[in-house]
Parts: C-alpha cells; sequence; structure tokens
C-alpha cells in the first residue's frame, strides 16, 4: 500500500475530507442540514441535542485533523511523534467502528453518503499509520 499512495498525499486527503465534514457539522448546527440524517438518525428533538453532539463532532473532527497534520509534521511534535503514531491508529481504530456505526443506521442517507466517506477515510488512516 505504501507504494500506491504517499503518506503526505494521504494526509492531505484526509484533512480536506475533515474540512468538509467540519463544514458540514457546522450547516448542521445552522440547521441548514436537517439533524436527522447524522447520529445514526437517532438524535433527540429536544433542541440542546444537535447543539451538544455536533459540537462534539466539530471538537473530534478538527482533533483528528490535528493529529494527521501532527503525523506528516505540518504540525511540529517534537519528542511526540511516537504518541502522534499511537493516536492515528487509535484514529483508524475509531474510524473502523464509525464505519459499522453508518452501516447500522437508521438513516438511509447516512448509509448511502456517509460509509463510503468512512471506509476511504479508514484506508487513508491505515496508509497514514504505517508510515514511520
Amino acid at each position: 500500500m505504501r507504494k500506491l499512495i504517499r503518506a503526505t498525499t494521504a494526509a492531505n486527503i484526509l484533512l480536506g475530507i475533515y474540512g468538509l465534514l467540519g463544514i458540514f457539522h457546522l450547516l448542521v448546527l445552522a440547521r441548514v442540514v436537517p439533524s436527522d440524517i447524522v447520529w445514526g438518525g437517532r438524535m433527540g428533538n429536544a433542541p440542546a441535542d444537535p447543539i451538544t453532539l455536533e459540537t462534539i463532532a466539530l471538537a473530534v473532527t478538527a482533533l483528528f485533523g490535528v493529529i494527521t497534520a501532527a503525523k506528516v509534521d505540518y504540525i511540529k511534535v517534537g519528542n511526540l511523534k511516537q504518541a502522534v503514531g499511537i493516536l492515528v491508529w487509535l484514529v483508524f481504530v475509531y474510524s473502523l467502528l464509525n464505519i459499522a456505526g453508518n452501516l447500522a443506521s437508521g438513516s438511509p442517507v447516512e448509509k448511502a453518503v456517509f460509509t463510503p466517506v468512512s471506509v476511504a477515510v479508514a484506508v487513508l488512516l491505515f496508509r497514514l499509520a504505517m508510515e514511520k
């Protein structure tokens, strides 16, 4: 897989995906995108639920972007390089769980749109995690 795609290319694609996901979460927060297509279609009707859950999703997406950027030295981490490597593997495992969650979703939009995105993210994260 290392010969198929360079680590920096994988990271750049991931950063683009995370940026688009960040915009998507902001649109859900702004109620431009309906909240019933996220969180498995099971987001509560209470007004605080979309705000709380989407704020968490936005923060996690930003954190994943920072970890990705640190892995390819866009963000210098010094002695924490090994910790970043471990974090990339953890994000990869999270992305595998996210695929399972998308497939189990009650929202057809989430299944059809976000499952392929999650698969692409997992493949790119695996490539990035393999980089020494």
